[in-house]
């Protein structure tokens, strides 16, 4: 099949997007290629045949974000053997993994998106399992790997990071870094992603009122580097955990975000100020050469203007709180006794 060209019609992370295709398949997989070596031919011929086993008409989407090489050769020869049930998206350049996720479900076919690295990380065997839960009335399941074969220092920085997660917004899961995910369509309906948000999808998820389940899945295989990564990534993660708690419990309450932080300043520049005036008047302490006092008051004005910006975002969302919607339906009664589910698209 040919594939859909982003040269023609440039996806834009922002961009509005198309109208979503209607739900004809029983699941679509996606598939983010970002490198050249990526294990398509492996890939696709397990997930698909773990598909025809379970009896569920299926599909790939496989987004080449900015790569060709030898993964777009691997790709023809997929559409070749496979035919319309592959489907490409290439980008020109590189967008990131949450702009891919948003091409391909824009074109999917399935009720059931799976989202799958580009190789054979998790035993497709698992899919079954995690099938079930949606069968029992979860909107997403998310692995959790066991017996993990990827280095211990790669463990351990990953335990850490999900434990610290799981203890700043309260979560369950133990696996946000492993992304081969199984949910409804619905819930991208419902959710935008972009920049780094795909990692935090299953927290976002549960916060917009989808059930989220954590199935334990066996382990195969992990890419990547080995060991501690640049200062760089680190500081990337600790910034996206910063946004990931803001989005998860102060979108909607900005002033309790930043007056928490505002106040802190403005108690710690206070009491400073309140310390250094004191020794002024009984001590008769002179101000004019001590760098602590314009500490003291850089703190206590900076304090001052973060609780403005969260009484501004107060303001905001007091003027929009018509259009806002935190909540999600999942079943209304009407008065003849019937009822409907809320199936937001």
């Amino acid at each position: 099949m040919s594939p859909t060209s982003a040269a023609a019609a440039p996806i834009r992370e922002g961009a509005a997007a198309a109208p979503r295709a209607p739900a004809t398949l029983d699941i679509t997989a996606i598939v983010a290629v970002l490198t050249g070596d990526a294990e398509l031919d492996q890939l696709v011929p397990a997930l698909a045949a773990e598909f025809e086993y379970l009896g569920k008409s299926w599909e790939f989407v496989l987004v080449f974000d900015g790569v060709r090489g030898a993964a777009w050769d691997k790709a023809q020869a997929l559409a070749a053997r496979y035919g319309a049930r592959i489907k490409t998206v290439a980008f020109e350049k590189a967008f990131g993994e949450s702009v891919c996720l948003s091409a391909a479900s824009e074109i999917a076919l399935g009720r059931v998106l799976l989202t799958s690295p580009q190789y054979v990380q998790i035993d497709p065997v698992e899919i079954a399992s995690m099938l079930k839960q949606l069968d029992q009335g979860a909107d997403m399941a998310v692995p959790w790997r066991t017996r993990r074969v990827d280095p211990w220092l790669n463990r351990l920085q990953s335990t850490t990071f999900n434990w610290l997660m799981r203890k700043i917004n309260g979560g369950q899961f133990h696996d946000l870094n492993c992304y081969f995910r199984l949910f409804k369509r619905e819930v991208l309906g419902d959710i935008t992603v972009y920049g780094d948000m795909y990692r935090f999808l299953p927290l976002i998820a549960q916060r917009q009122g989808f059930r989220v389940v954590e199935v334990q899945v066996r382990h195969l295989k992990e890419w990547g580097k080995s060991g501690f990564f640049g200062v760089g990534v680190y500081i990337r993660r600790f910034l996206d955990v910063v946004g990931v708690v803001f989005l998860t419990r102060f979108t909607l309450k900005p002033l309790r975000f930043f007056g928490s932080i505002g106040l802190a300043l403005t108690l710690v520049g206070g009491v400073m100020l309140t310390y250094m005036i004191i020794e002024r008047l009984v001590f008769e302490t002179g101000l004019n050469e001590r760098p602590a006092f314009l500490l003291a008051l850089m703190l206590f004005s900076l304090g001052v203007q973060v609780i403005g910006f969260g009484l501004v975002g107060e303001i905001i969302i007091y003027t929009q709180a018509r259009n806002l919607r935190e909540y999600r339906i999942e079943r209304r009664w009407d008065d003849d006794g019937g009822d409907e589910l809320d199936r937001k698209s």
